[in-house]
Order: C-alpha cells, then sequence, then structure tokens
C-alpha cells in the first residue's frame, strides 16, 4: 500500500509540472509536443537538430518569379503581454547566419537593463532549393555584369518588389508591426541590396544598416543610382549606418587586408557623397572597425548598427 501511495503521489506531482509547464506556454491548441517544448525554452534531444527556441518560419511564395522563400520571425519579449503594441520591424538578408545572430545579440544587450527597443525580427532567406551564393547573387544585385559568370545577376528590383507585395503584407497581416518604422540589414551585397532600395524605392524602410556594402560591384554602378536619385529629389529622409572593417582595403604586403577591393575607401566616398548632397532629413553614420576583416566584422557591426537604428529610451 506504501508503494502504490508514493507512485500516486510522484504521478501527481509529475501531472502537476505538465499542467504548469503547459499553462505558461502559449495558448494555441494546435500546437504540437515539440512545439510546446520549444516555448518552454527546451531543445527536442534524442540527435534532432538544434533549433532557435521561440521563432516561426514561413512559406512566402513569389508568384512573380515562381520561386519559394521563407522567412523566419523572432517576436520581442513584451509581444504577449502588451497586446495593443505595435513594433518596429528589421528585415535582415542572409537569414540562414544572420538572423539567429541578430536575435543572440540582441537578447544579450538588453540583458542587464534596456538597450535596444523591442523589435520583430524577420529574417530573410534564400531561395528554398537553391545553394545561399547563387540565390545572393542574383537577388541582392543591382545589374546583370557581376564576377561570376556561372550564376545570374541582376534581379534586386524583381526582390524587392517581391519585399513590398508579398512579404511586408504577409508580415503586417500576421504580427502587430509599426508599418513606418521598416527597418533593413544587409551585410555585403545585402548591404548593396540595401543602397539600392535606399534609391530607387525609399519608402520600403525608415532605417538601414548598410554592412560592407560591395559598391565595387559592377564598376559601381551603384554610384549611378544615387546620381539619378539626386537629380529628382531634394531629401532622404532615412537613418542610416554604414559599418566596414578596417582591413576591408587593399594594402599589398600585409595579409590582413583585402586583395581584390577597397571597400572602406568606397564607403568613405559613399559617407561623403550623401552628406554633400544636404538631405536635411538624413541621418548618416559610418564606422570603419578596427582589426576586422570582411568575414569578421558582421558581430560588431551588428551591435553598432542596432543601437543606432533602435536604442532604447534613456540608452547612452
Amino acid at each position: 500500500m506504501t508503494r502504490i501511495f508514493a507512485f500516486l503521489l510522484a504521478c501527481a506531482a509529475n501531472l502537476a509540472t505538465a499542467n504548469q509547464a503547459f499553462a505558461n506556454a502559449p495558448t494555441n491548441p494546435k500546437m504540437t509536443e515539440v512545439q510546446v517544448a520549444s516555448a518552454l525554452g527546451e531543445q527536442r534531444g534524442e540527435g534532432q537538430p538544434y533549433e532557435v527556441v521561440g521563432t516561426e518560419v514561413w512559406n512566402v511564395a513569389d508568384p512573380k518569379s515562381g520561386r519559394d522563400y521563407q522567412v523566419f520571425v523572432a517576436l520581442p519579449p513584451s509581444y504577449d503581454k502588451e497586446t495593443e503594441r505595435r513594433y518596429p520591424v528589421l528585415y535582415v538578408t542572409d537569414a540562414d547566419y544572420a538572423f539567429a545572430m541578430l536575435r543572440q545579440i540582441t537578447r544579450r544587450l538588453n540583458l542587464d537593463k534596456p538597450v535596444v527597443e523591442e523589435y520583430i525580427l524577420v529574417g530573410l532567406s534564400y531561395a528554398i532549393g537553391e545553394g545561399g551564393m547563387p540565390s545572393r547573387r542574383r537577388d541582392y544585385t543591382p545589374s546583370l555584369n557581376g564576377p561570376n559568370t556561372d550564376t545570374p545577376h541582376g534581379q534586386g528590383q524583381q526582390y524587392l518588389q517581391y519585399l513590398a507585395q508579398s512579404v511586408f503584407p504577409f508580415i503586417a497581416d500576421k504580427y502587430r508591426t509599426d508599418e513606418a518604422r521598416r527597418l533593413f540589414l544587409g551585410h555585403s551585397y545585402g548591404g548593396l541590396l540595401g543602397a539600392q532600395a535606399m534609391f530607387t524605392a525609399p519608402e520600403m524602410f525608415s532605417g538601414l544598416i548598410l554592412g560592407s556594402p560591395s559598391f565595387w560591384f559592377d564598376e559601381h554602378v551603384m554610384w549611378s543610382f544615387e546620381q539619378r536619385y539626386a537629380k529628382s529629389n531634394k531629401d532622404l529622409a532615412a537613418r542610416v549606418y554604414v559599418y566596414v572593417g578596417e582591413y576591408e582595403d587593399m594594402k599589398p604586403g600585409d595579409e590582413r587586408y583585402a586583395t581584390r577591393y577597397n571597400m572602406v575607401t568606397d564607403a568613405r566616398q559613399f559617407e561623403k557623397t550623401l552628406k554633400q548632397r544636404g538631405y536635411p532629413s538624413l541621418k548618416l553614420r559610418l564606422d570603419v572597425l578596427n582589426d576586422e576583416d570582411h568575414l569578421s566584422v558582421a558581430p560588431r557591426g551588428f551591435t553598432h548598427g542596432l543601437k543606432f537604428l533602435l536604442p532604447a529610451k534613456g540608452a547612452k
């Protein structure tokens, strides 16, 4: 009898623990056991892949190209509690690596006190079934004359239209977004795409982080985009943060430096040109981050960019 009583007591305790766990999980009757475990911060175990807890993945097809893409979404900590609040949205390219990195950088920045304002993070994946390089060479570049002849380039404008016509409405319909505060982050070709959006569809984003932008592409064709914009516009209403690594210029004889492009020089030319335009609403900052190259600079650039675009109230 004593053993039976102990067994029943243990069962009751386990049931109470399980009920409490489910009570703390998001209230969605369609959630699977794996989704509930994810919501509680648990990993699936038994050799299954590690997942980024508290994130969502949605398929958002491009009807014009016929290609399928996914968007990765991470909601801010207060989202379920502050049900009337709307949040800025940060769209990041190259989501396969940048999405998880940004989410964790934001989490750590705000561990002790608010440093970065809460926001909805949306990762933009590569086309389903394609490798990263072919997808980004096509979707993130502004003209056909790319350095790699084995894959197509120059469909950046079509990709921006896909974002505006398919992705933005999807996210705005599903989440409480502040559509006046759509933000962008892109590195390398992603930074080039952000510059193209600035000069061809400035209404898309109110703020941009352009990381090590590939202004060298197609003999600096982005300069012609900038010139066309300047001829027709007297203002550029955006906050723009540009970062580049110290070693992203060429310096023969020093292996720390780039061997093909002068990306620091290009970034400084970009800054100089835009400041000379005298756009009254433009807030522009360029950081050349010391001791970093094209591959190492992103985490620091992401951190400084978040602080520039999304400073929490009272943050210094």
